[in-house]
Formats: C-alpha cells, sequence, structure tokens
C-alpha cells in the first residue's frame, strides 16, 4: 500500500466536514478529483473507508485506522513545516526550562547540544533553582518549559507526551537481593535506600512501589549526584531506584546488579509542560522531537 500525505489529509477533510463536496472545498480540488483518489485509495486498502448510506458521510473501521494516523501524523508534518520555515526566517526566542527530574540532565544536555545548533538565535538556559516550584513558575513566565512526571490538569498549560521509562533496582552484586529475579516492596523493608534529596511524593521508589505497598526502609539517605549514589551503592552502603536510562552502564557493570520492580515491571511517563500559546511554536515543537527520542537511545545503549 502506498499512502501519500494526500491521502491523510483526505480521510481527515472528509471526517471533519461529513462530505465529499465540503472536503473537497476545504481541499481545494474538485469533487470529482476527491471521488476518483477516494476511490483509488481504497483499492489500494481492499476496503471500504466510508460508510456510504449514512448523512452525515461516516468512516468505517479501516478509515477509523487511517484518521487515526493521519491525526498522528499530520501534525508532526505540519510542525516540521513550520519549523523551517522559522529557520529560514531565522527566529529567535527564549526557551528556559525547569526540571522536575532530578536525574533528566543525562539525556537533556545532549538533545540541548543539537538544539542549540539548529536554534543558535534561541536564548537556552536551564533553571534548576525552580527544579521543584516549576509549574508555578512556567505559568508566572519565569520559565518556559518544565520536564515532569506528573501532569496536571491545569488552565493554559499543555503536557506533550515523551517516552515511557522502567524505574529499576540497584544494589551491589554481593548484596542478597542480587541474588533475586525481581525485587517487590517488601524486600526494601529493612534495607537503607539512596534516593536524591527530593519530596518523597516524586520519588517513583514510593510513589509507585513502597507508598502503595504501605512499605518503609530502614532508612533514606538523600545523595545529590547520580555517580556517588551508585559508587555509594557498589560498596554496600545501600540500594537505590533509578529510572533505566539512568543505568544504562552499570547494567555492565561488574560491581552492580540491576533488577526490574515487580513481577510485571514499572512504568512512568516523562512530559513537556508548556504555555499553551507557546506549544505551537516552531522551536519548541523542534526541542519536543529532539526530547522524545534522545532518551530511547540511551535506553537501548
Amino acid at each position: 500500500m502506498h499512502l501519500e500525505l494526500r491521502h491523510l489529509r483526505t480521510i481527515k477533510a472528509i471526517h471533519d466536514t461529513g462530505g465529499l463536496a465540503r472536503a473537497a472545498e476545504r481541499l481545494h480540488i474538485t469533487q470529482s478529483a476527491l471521488s476518483h483518489q477516494v476511490k483509488g485509495l481504497e483499492e489500494q486498502v481492499g476496503l471500504e473507508l466510508f460508510l456510504r448510506r449514512t448523512k452525515p458521510l461516516k468512516l468505517s473501521p479501516a478509515g477509523q485506522k487511517l484518521l487515526r494516523l493521519a491525526e498522528r501524523v499530520l501534525p508532526e508534518v505540519e510542525a516540521m513545516q513550520q519549523e523551517f520555515e522559522a529557520m529560514k526566517a531565522g527566529k529567535s526566542g527564549r526557551l528556559h526550562i525547569a526540571l522536575e527530574c532530578h536525574a533528566c540532565y543525562d539525556w537533556l544536555l545532549p538533545v540541548l547540544d543539537v538544539f542549540r545548533k539548529a536554534w543558535p538565535e534561541i536564548d537556552v538556559d536551564i533553571r534548576a533553582g525552580l527544579s521543584f516550584d516549576a509549574l508555578p513558575a512556567l505559568m508566572r513566565e519565569e520559565v518556559d518549559l518544565v520536564i515532569s512526571s506528573d501532569p496536571e490538569e491545569i488552565d493554559g498549560v499543555s503536557f506533550a507526551p515523551l517516552f515511557d521509562y522502567e524505574p529499576v533496582f540497584v544494589c551491589a552484586a554481593t548484596h542478597p537481593l542480587a541474588k533475586k529475579r525481581v525485587i517487590e516492596a517488601e524486600d526494601l523493608a529493612d534495607q537503607t535506600l539512596i534516593a536524591y534529596p527530593v519530596d518523597r511524593a516524586r520519588l517513583d521508589v514510593f510513589k509507585m512501589l513502597l507508598d502503595p505497598a504501605r512499605v518503609e526502609p530502614r532508612a533514606v539517605r538523600p545523595v545529590e549526584l547520580t555517580a556517588v549514589i551508585l559508587m555509594l551503592v557498589a560498596s554496600g552502603r545501600g540500594v537505590t531506584v533509578l529510572p533505566d536510562w539512568v543505568v544504562r552502564e552499570a547494567r555492565g557493570d561488574t560491581d552492580l546488579a540491576v533488577r526490574p520492580l515487580t513481577e510485571g515491571g514499572l512504568t512512568r511517563r516523562m512530559y513537556a509542560a508548556t504555555r499553551a500559546e507557546d506549544a505551537g511554536k516552531a522551536f519548541m515543537a523542534h526541542f519536543i522531537r529532539l526530547a522524545r527520542s534522545e532518551p530511547v537511545k540511551l535506553q537501548r545503549a
């Protein structure tokens, strides 16, 4: 099957307008040409795409599948066109970023390195001091984008999904828990948990594992830097839970053991929050697309 963007635009236009005549008008082609295009597309698919006896015209199940594809692809194409136009025009702007994710620097810095080369006129900054009051700062226009794993319903704020990640357990290779295939909440009840110095509600290990099971670790030791956390864990000073992209190199470290949490594993989603009026800006769309791809590279490394 050979799909073109015009096919997706046709499906979307007919769905939105409810008829061939209005869709043809929107697409600036004749109704005859549109009917011919639809017929050719149905011959390629081998299925009817519309329920022709209905008014307004409705999509068949096969047509609905193409509509979902159109709704994913067309906005991306439009955003890319806007980015190219902005690049040619040399438009400038500001992208100040606040983090609610303490471990995000590993993938954020490579993203910004690529971004600044494409958008040299954009004022880029990371506002680490606003990390844990980030969304109010976004509304006050003190920052322009917030990296968060906790989307909220806030008027005027748009949350764009970036990627899914897996929080994983890490301990010393000689630790008794290294012998287990899977780690459960109860396994941490007698452990010293080494974690970033943030509110426990923002830590995956508490939010997704310990609090639902009503389990408390023996102690919590706050440590700022990821490298220091892994060093302490390797020396047997405690255990930790970190995002999978953080421990990609630790998987090959003979001093450390990495295990999944719970039998089915845990999954969390990261988002980019922006003010709604900024979400359509070309440079913002480009940054978000980069931010969707870089962490996946780290997870596969």
